[in-house]
Formats: C-alpha cells, structure tokens, sequence
C-alpha cells in the first residue's frame, strides 16, 4: 500500500533534523558495521628522508585550491541549531583551506525556516568550495529542478550534492518510498545545472557499479560514504516507536559497504571521476588510509559532530589536529605530497 506524503508541519520536520544530531552524537549506536580501515597499514619508513614541515597536502577541487585533501561533511539539525553549526563550519573551512558541505536545505528553500543558509556562508568563507545539498528522491517530484537550483543560489555554492539514501527512507516513518525516474532525474539536472553534481551515500555506501552508472549520467564527483560510520538505520530505530517497525531498522543498523571497500570499487569502476572518501573517517590516518585506496579527498561529519555543536574553537581544534595526523602518516610514509602518499607501499 502505498504511504502518504509527507504533510508534517515545519516545527516536526525540524525536530526531526534535531533528533537526528542528538542521535547520532551519542556513543553506541548499536551494532555498527566496520570501515575496513583497520585491516589497512601502511609500511613504515624509518628514514623518511623529508622535512615533515614541508609536506605539501594541497589539492584542487572545484576550481578552488585547498590546503588540505578533506570536506567537512553534510550536518544538519533543527534551523536555530544548524545555523549556529554552518556559521561555524564556515569559519573553519575558511580558516584551515578546506572544504565545506551544508545539510539538507530542503527546510530552508521551501521557507521553513534559513537554517543559517544565506549568502552569509559565502562572505564567511569566500574562497574555499561550498557545496548545496539536496535529496535524490526530492528531485523527482513537480518543481525538483527548481528545488535544486534555489539550493545552489541560496548559498552561491560551487557545487550540488544529491544525497542517496533510500535505506534511511525505508525506516523513516516519514520517509520517501518511491525512487523510480531518480537517475533520469540526475541525468536532466545535469545538463542543466550551473555546477557540477556530487552523488553522496549517507552511510551506506556506493558500489562501483551505481557509480559508474551515476557519472555515466553526468555526475562528476562521486562521495562513497561508506558503512562504518553513522549508522542512518541505528538512528531511526531510536526515533521509531512501533515495535515492528523498530526491529525492522535495527536488522539494519550494520549494513552496507565498508568505507574502504566503496573507495577501491568506486576507483577502478570510475579510474577518471573524483572520488570522496567519507563514511567513519575519524582520524588523519583513516584519512591518509583512504587516499592512498584511491580518494581524491576525504569527507568527515560525525566524528567531528559534537565539536561543531559546541564552539568554533573545539571545531577548528578538531581539525587542526586531523590534519596534523595527515601530515604525520605522509611523514612516517616518506612521502612529500598527496600523490606520493597513493603510491605509499601497504604491508601484506
């Protein structure tokens, strides 16, 4: 049978964007599945032969230069809280030469409420990349061109993200169930938007398989995001109240693609795409893990979650100290850049 859509009011929509950050910033989701992260060591150099201060960890995406390979990723919450969160994410992408991605605007382009998602992102970080953030399944609905385009104005964004998650709409009691015409839908918005596209997982992860379907569609920046980090099933089971339809989410709360499995698949499947690696990365070593397993940059939302609610200070120490770690993989690896650390030999 099929489900109504969704007609709650805003103040639901935004507790629910609140729910989800609270969530998902408590330890122990249940089960959880692994990055495969763990099952990767580099080889370590004792005589690495460079100046650890000189490593060079800079990288283009989209057009800009950044000082470092990583995204802070898609966060959201109810629009007073995430507001708050995109000013000071903002602030650090600015402050450190990375990049930034907003949460769902959907709330925002439909007048809900700003979320904090003004033109005033771009005055706080002029010159890194920005990027919109809108859901896959939303676009095929009456009016989802537009949808996506007031996204992108909104915030003079470098690039659209089109979030696919249809395991967390499958849970969600307010979810959307029907996901035919949503390549179609990515295949026409690509040739008629400003910016280029990123397809994202939200924690499921992407197969090589649909990501060579999506950039055969137009898409050029593939995120994985992979399982391993926040489980999306884990946190709709905490909201659901049915009993049934909670032992339902829970069954899934480990499933997907590990992280670095997505990673390696993606590349050999799309050897010219840009690839993000993203999906419980939480340190600098998953994130030099993951580059050197083929991503162009790495993406990190939830392991840095709690020090983006709390301050622009805890935040940019968190990422101050990722980047540290980056640099100190690329030192005890030999290597003197990025593309030397993708060629940084493995132990067996």
């Amino acid at each position: 049978m099929s489900r109504a859509r969704d007609d709650s009011p805003p103040s639901g929509i935004a507790a629910r964007k609140s729910d989800h950050l609270d969530i998902a910033m408590r330890a122990g989701q249940g089960p959880r599945a692994e990055t495969g992260f763990a099952a990767i060591r580099f080889e370590h150099v004792a005589l690495p032969e460079i100046d650890l201060d000189a490593i060079d960890l800079s990288t283009e995406f989209l057009g800009r230069r950044l000082q470092a390979p990583l995204l802070i990723s898609s966060m959201t919450g109810g629009p007073e809280r995430a507001g708050r969160i995109n000013a000071r994410l903002a602030e650090v992408a600015q402050a450190l030469g990375i990049a930034f991605a907003v949460g769902s605007q959907r709330i925002a382009v439909e007048g809900r409420g700003a979320s904090g998602l003004g033109r005033e992102l771009r005055a706080l970080a002029p010159s890194v990349p920005i990027l919109a953030n809108v859901g896959g399944a939303q676009l095929t609905r009456p009016g989802g061109e537009e949808l996506a385009r007031a996204a992108i104005d909104m915030i003079g964004a470098d690039a659209l993200i089109v979030h696919l998650n249809p395991l967390q709409e499958a849970l969600q009691p307010e979810g959307d169930r029907d996901w035919r015409g949503v390549l179609a839908a990515l295949q026409r918005l690509a040739r008629s938007m400003p910016v280029p596209l990123v397809a994202k997982e939200v924690g499921a992860g992407l197969s090589g398989a649909v990501a060579r379907r999506l950039v055969d569609a137009g898409v050029s920046v593939i995120d994985v995001a992979g399982a391993g980090g926040t489980s999306w099933a884990a946190i709709e089971a905490e909201r659901i109240t049915d009993p049934d339809r909670k032992r339902v989410a829970i069954a899934f709360a480990d499933w997907g693609i590990p992280t670095a499995q997505a990673i390696s698949t993606v590349r050999t499947a799309c050897p010219r795409a840009t690839v993000i690696g993203s999906g419980g990365v939480r340190t600098g070593i998953d994130a030099a893990k993951a580059l050197r397993l083929g991503a162009d940059l790495v993406g990190q939302a939830g392991a840095s979650l709690a020090a983006a609610d709390r301050s622009s200070e805890a935040t940019l120490a968190h990422f101050q100290a990722m980047i540290e770690e980056l640099r100190v993989a690329c030192f005890c690896t030999g290597s003197p850049d990025l593309a030397a650390l993708k060629k940084a030999p493995l132990l067996p």
